[in-house]
């Protein structure tokens, strides 16, 4: 699975996000929320890799993905370190406009490593006025 998330997500393989989508779509039938929001790369990365994989996913499930949030560029995940994965300063902000009082949440990625990313996402989420915030990821990594 390491190796298949590789090569989706950094060697641009997009046609992966359709071997997955009949898995997600079927899971997410199963959950209610109100937006379903996927984990955003920084404007740097995702002019690196051309698309968001958490988008793309969504996407190729047959849904529509919520872009509430925005994040600043940090250094890559992928590079660094559990520890410093962990120690992840807030990089998330909610985006103009959007309205998230009493909704519920479902926060989608792509791999959980440490689970910083989605703590950090949820925080911005459950600041501005979510009712729930839940997540669902394809992978633990």
């Amino acid at each position: 699975m390491k190796d298949t998330i590789a090569r989706y997500k950094f060697r641009g393989d997009y046609i992966l996000a359709k071997v997955f989508s009949p898995y997600i779509s079927k899971k997410l039938q199963t959950l209610q929320f109100d937006f379903l929001v996927p984990v955003p790369l920084s404007p740097k990365r995702l002019y690196e890799r051309g698309f968001n994989q958490s988008s793309a996913l969504i996407r190729e499930a047959g849904y529509t993905p919520s872009e509430l949030l925005l994040r600043s560029h940090s250094e890559k995940q992928s590079k660094k370190s559990r520890k410093e994965r962990i120690q992840l300063m807030q990089v998330f902000e909610l985006c103009p406009d959007s309205v998230v009082e009493g909704k519920n949440i479902l926060l989608f990625d792509d791999i959980y490593t440490t689970g910083s990313t989605l703590y950090h996402a949820a925080v911005v989420l459950k600041s501005a006025g979510a009712k729930s915030v839940c997540s669902f990821t394809l992978a633990r990594g």
